[in-house]
């Protein structure tokens, strides 16, 4: 059952859940990183406008927003599917030419730095499953200074692409918790998608790459509008 979180109730539904979704219960808290810790949309948009136009292709900002959360290369073929192995490779070149530059527009949204450090002295375990490739994640963890943060991450290139759940169970092994004491959040269908695959509690925001009614759709055990109110329901 989904539970609608609103600013003004954020725990209402609670009460409706079975004991194993209740997250004061959760020892282990994993985080999708694009549009979920990390204000970066915007510049994913811009940055595969510009890898695709530069090769002769054109694709809208919705069509860009809607593979957000997959592999690079996943999306690419997505977005780009008339596009030969050797174009789509120059797309992700020149994608990783025009992001890995500009990356430092994208800073953590403004309540999230402070949450992760107040899950930490909660003694949370954090981790990150991703759909960035390892190099990439390192590079903003780096930038962002963010590393201590997490105990482990995983990236696409690892294990598989969303919303294939082979990065949730791998972070699980590493931690050794189990499903019932871990929960995934993401702004995206396939991270909601991956959670459910696992029978693992979820939260959906809002405020990344899909809209409401879209993430609602795949039934979140939890759903936020506002980094504020994913602040709110996990520091509880």
């Amino acid at each position: 059952m989904t539970a609608s979180i609103a600013s003004k109730s954020a725990l209402a539904h609670t009460s409706e859940l079975s004991a194993d979704h209740h997250l004061a219960n959760k020892t282990l808290i994993i985080f999708d990183w694009d549009g979920t810790l990390m204000d970066s949309i915007g510049l994913i948009v811009e940055s595969m406008h510009i890898a695709g136009e530069t090769h002769g292709f054109t694709t809208t900002d919705q069509a860009v927003r809607d593979i957000i959360g997959l592999s690079l290369m996943h999306g690419i073929e997505i977005l780009y599917p008339q596009a030969t192995e050797a174009q789509k490779l120059a797309i992700q070149q020149s994608y990783a030419d025009y992001y890995i530059p500009n990356s430092h527009r994208t800073p953590f949204f403004t309540p999230i730095e402070n949450m992760l450090l107040t899950l930490k002295q909660q003694d949370k375990k954090l981790a990150v499953a991703t759909g960035k490739k390892r190099r990439g994640l390192d590079r903003v963890l780096d930038g962002s200074d963010s590393h201590h943060y997490f105990a482990v991450t995983r990236c696409a290139d690892e294990s598989g692409s969303k919303p294939d759940p082979q990065m949730l169970s791998d972070i699980l092994d590493y931690t050794k918790q189990s499903i019932s004491q871990a929960v995934f959040i993401g702004d995206s269908i396939y991270d909601i998608q991956m959670a459910n695959r696992l029978g693992m509690t979820s939260v959906a925001v809002n405020y990344g790459t899909a809209s409401s009614s879209e993430l609602a759709a795949e039934q979140p055990t939890y759903q936020v509008d506002t980094p504020q109110e994913l602040v709110a329901l996990l520091c509880a």
